[in-house]
């Protein structure tokens, strides 16, 4: 029976010494610019909320068994009948599914890496076209919108790799072929935002091109699941709080062997967790969240750890939001208000390096 106790002590040191992430407390204070402290969300709010009842409600009386496959069939209407002003067209990014959106009037040689949100399980180019889109708009921009590889079908490095792949091809091709970037962003949200924030470091380590700006919303950043909000707004985040309740109850250290069998990483590698990377030498990088959802401390801590450690880091945050309530433009008027900060945000560095060429 000593054999036993010996694998239990095991145990319990991989979990200590390999699995648990740095505390991060200290990077729980105030850091976001609260954008509608103290007003009433707008009306359409409501109407929004709604919608994830009607929408998953098939979801959550379904068999366990059925319950991806709605959940990408849900997420796949989100961007139906839906007007659009801005043209798709697929395209091979050296074997990455993808497609270019382009809005009208936009500069091919601007170019934009989105990739999409939807728990690493779910979500295309097309469920976020809402996003694309606007993102192509605001940033006078060509967006390459990237169908990454999903799990559980592949691994999480699979789509790691596909970020990767992409980045690298649109930095030499454009929405009429061969030819250099002018200047580079990197956007996703949620899921999308994770592989975005692991992405820029690579890029940064890698020494390749980096990009002018990045913009992060709602990213989820720590997949040891140590923010307070995981726990502290698991009852006002009405999209993600109904499919993560069930989670809360489960002791995080089994969380943790989960997302090592799952990953085969620990889940404080940062290409899980970008939290716990090395956080200097980034570019300018916007990250949004709202206050009332449970990946708010992931987007905190994310940005006061990159500022301390001297990345121009800034977080905007919204007080009553839903998880990545940017794709509900226009019929949110937060969401007309966030993208008015992204386009802000992007034009300012812009103008820092063009000043920065001129002084050169």
């Amino acid at each position: 029976m000593i054999w036993i106790f010996w694998v239990l002590v095991l145990l319990v040191l991989i979990t200590v010494f390999h699995l648990r992430g740095q505390d991060l407390s200290q990077y729980d204070s105030p850091s976001s610019q609260s954008l509608d402290m103290g007003r009433e969300p707008s009306d359409g709010l409501a109407a929004v909320v709604a919608s994830f009842d009607v929408g998953m409600g098939p979801v959550r009386r379904a068999p366990r068994s059925q319950r991806l496959a709605l959940m990408r069939e849900y997420m796949e209407s989100l961007s139906e009948n839906q007007d659009f002003h801005t043209s798709f067209t697929p395209v091979d990014a050296a074997g990455v599914v993808a497609e270019w959106v382009l809005a009208p009037g936009v500069d091919s040689d601007r170019r934009v890496l989105y990739i999409h949100g939807g728990a690493f399980v779910m979500g295309s180019p097309r469920s976020h076209r809402n996003i694309t889109s606007r993102f192509s708009e605001i940033a006078g921009a060509a967006v390459l919108a990237i169908d990454y590889r999903l799990m559980p079908e592949n691994p999480r490095m699979a789509g790691i790799e596909d970020c990767r792949t992409a980045y690298q091809w649109m930095l030499q091709n454009g929405p009429e072929g061969p030819g250099q970037a002018g200047k580079i962003y990197v956007g996703g949200d949620s899921a999308g935002g994770n592989l975005a924030l692991s992405l820029i470091a690579w890029v940064r380590d890698q020494k390749l091109q980096r990009p002018n700006a990045v913009v992060a919303l709602c990213p989820a950043t720590d997949f040891t699941f140590g923010s307070p909000s995981l726990k502290h707004n698991m009852e006002t985040d009405a999209m993600l709080g109904p499919l993560f309740k069930d989670m809360a109850r489960v002791p995080r250290p089994l969380l943790w062997w989960f997302v090592w069998f799952q990953n085969r990483m620990s889940p404080r590698n940062p290409l899980l967790s970008p939290v716990f990377g090395e956080l200097s030498g980034l570019p300018p990088t916007l990250v949004h969240a709202s206050e009332t959802e449970l990946l708010f401390d992931d987007a905190r801590r994310y940005v006061n750890r990159a500022a301390d450690a001297g990345s121009p880091t800034k977080l905007q945050s919204w007080a009553q939001m839903v998880h990545v309530w940017h794709m509900f433009h226009p019929q949110l008027t937060e969401a007309c208000d966030a993208w008015d900060e992204i386009g802000k945000f992007i034009a300012e560095v812009d103008r820092v390096a063009a000043r920065a060429g001129t002084k050169a």
